[in-house]
């Protein structure tokens, strides 16, 4: 049986004639030897792509329908075709017949039969024929749209502004002497972009720019309808409107051939793209507006996504902000400074809060940490936030308190979703500072001495929001004048460097490093820190409080 395929392997692959086997859908599973010399590639390379994508565009349809027939009736078929080679295009014949597989679907064998075959490999080949002026013609259209795409694609700062300048400037340079983008702001359109040739002054295109296309304007007139415009010969000079000083648009741009086509998706119109040549171009085609009415869809998609991410982004800032105090009291002997950061690729809300507000024997501070980002997170986060507030007034103890907000918690439908908490009671005492501490499963915090020691406490505890009869840690300790509380998420500590060590290693000797220094000149440090160490590149939102305590 192995000799026999390997038989049968060897004739096909040697055959003196170009083979092709086919799936039932046309799709090229195997080439042989004088098929790929042929085609002008490796064997491997014709595999996986459709035997059309080797036939001139205007045949494809009748092999394609060809091909279907034999699969349909079992019975073989031929057809004329040009083929594309990599030596240009030559007549040629498919002869198709079908290979019946007991249990599996035909397989097709095809045989080409070709005038005018480009010499075998090693020979001397004749000169390359001109390309036809159609193939080529496509090929500069596609390309232009695979440029446009990765264009879009490439725009990492989902600025709506930045893709429409990035996209005109292509286009003027590949496609058209003139691009113009006009988009819709409050309920007319307005001039976004225009882009002249190069060799052109600056004063022609400041003066595009500054004019807002007219409603009766050929833009105006496509925004209105939504259906494109294409102008082999401008014959009418007002067909873009007027210059600042009276002069057509049209006449000062050197316009002869016009394409306008709107940058819409299926629900809304954003506004018009309006491409523009002179007479040393040739005047557009239909093939030329069916390019641009895809390249003006692509904007829209575009425009729609810098939009929904900027909405989403001023959302979750909203959003986080109101779970975040406005700003932090002003308490004689008491620093207080803090400061978030978003995870560098998360546009949704965090899970992080802290909060700092009056306690029946002085001030409470709270920091946690919600697990997951969204919406959902908020909802706990602010759950949490406030349970723990109002309960603050009625339990003597940081722990008592956690504990009831983990009973408010359990009660809510959160999704399995958790909250650490670090909740600290500040009482003065003269020259010092007691300090209480419950712990739910959140890190730290560190005391940063007057001395410059650094003292890191454990997160213990487990988190709320899971178990009913979880209990928090307590503790306590007493700050003296200079001395500094430093909370965290753990954000802090998991931030990643380069050589995708933790930034917890490093973050005792940060705060011994920052001893002596106020509470904001401290978190400000160690947010700079800890954003240079990462390279910017955060993989969690981190969150910092520091409290110093000074002369009452």
């Amino acid at each position: 049986m192995r000799a026999e395929r390997r038989l049968l392997h060897a004739a096909f692959q040697e055959a003196p004639v170009p083979l092709l086997m086919l799936e039932p859908d046309g799709t090229i599973r195997r080439a042989n030897t004088r098929a790929a010399e042929l085609l002008g590639a490796p064997t491997g390379y014709a595999t996986g792509k459709p035997v059309t994508a080797f036939v001139d565009m205007p045949l494809r349809a009748a092999v394609q329908s060809q091909l279907a027939a034999v699969v349909r009736t079992g019975q073989p078929r031929q057809a004329d075709c040009r083929l594309l080679t990599v030596s240009g295009s030559v007549d040629g014949a498919l002869a198709v017949a079908a290979v019946d597989l007991p249990g599996d679907p035909p397989l097709l064998i095809v045989t080409i039969t070709a005038k005018g075959v480009p010499a075998p490999a090693g020979a001397p080949r004749p000169p390359r024929p001109p390309a036809d002026p159609a193939v080529a013609s496509m090929t500069r259209r596609m390309d232009m749209v695979t440029a446009v795409t990765r264009l879009l694609l490439d725009n990492s700062t989902f600025s709506e502004a930045v893709t429409l300048q990035r996209c005109a400037r292509l286009l003027a340079g590949e496609f058209a002497d003139w691009v113009i983008v006009d988009m819709e702001r409050d309920g007319r359109l307005r001039r976004q972009h225009a882009v002249g040739p190069r060799a052109r002054s600056d004063e022609a295109a400041r003066a595009v720019r500054g004019v807002d296309p007219d409603p009766a304007s050929l833009p105006g007139q496509v925004h209105a309808t939504r259906k494109s415009a294409v102008l082999a010969l401008v014959d009418d000079a007002g067909v873009l409107g007027k210059g600042p000083d009276g002069t057509p648009l049209a006449m000062m741009m050197g316009v002869t051939s016009l394409l306008v086509v709107p940058i819409a998706d299926e629900t809304t119109s954003y506004g018009t793209l309006t491409l523009a040549r002179r007479a040393s171009h040739a005047a557009f085609e239909i093939a030329d507006l069916a390019l641009a009415e895809d390249l003006g869809g692509h904007l829209a998609s575009a425009v729609r996504v810098d939009r929904m991410f900027r909405r989403r982004s001023e959302q979750a800032e909203a959003l986080q902000a109101s779970l975040l105090p406005a700003q932090l009291p002003m308490v004689p002997g008491l620093e207080f400074a803090a400061a978030y950061i978003g995870a560098t690729q998360s546009q949704e809300t965090s899970g992080d809060f802290y909060d700092v507000f009056r306690a029946p024997d002085g001030w409470a501070i709270a920091i946690g940490d919600v697990c997951g980002k969204g919406q959902d997170a908020a909802a706990m986060t602010a759950a949490a936030r406030h349970a723990i507030r109002a309960l603050s007034y009625v339990r003597k103890a940081p722990a008592d308190v956690l504990a009831a907000a983990n009973e408010v918690l359990l009660a809510g439908d959160y999704d399995e979703r958790f909250v650490t908490v670090k909740l600290a009671f500040l009482t003065r005492r003269g020259p010092r500072v007691r300090v209480r501490l419950g712990s739910s499963g959140h890190p730290g915090p560190a005391v940063v001495r007057a001395d410059g020691r650094v003292e890191m406490l454990e997160g213990d505890g487990l988190p709320l929001g899971l178990f009913a009869d979880a209990e928090p840690n307590r503790g306590d300790l007493e700050l003296r004048e200079g001395d500094l509380l430093f909370f965290y998420t753990d954000g802090v500590t998991e931030a990643r460097g380069a050589d995708l060590g933790y930034f917890e290693d490093r973050l005792a000797d940060s705060l011994a490093a920052a001893a002596g220094r106020s509470a904001a000149e401290t978190v400000r440090a160690v947010q700079e820190l800890v954003t240079e160490f990462s390279q910017g590149e955060l993989r969690d939102d981190v969150t910092i409080l520091a409290i110093k305590v000074g002369a009452v």
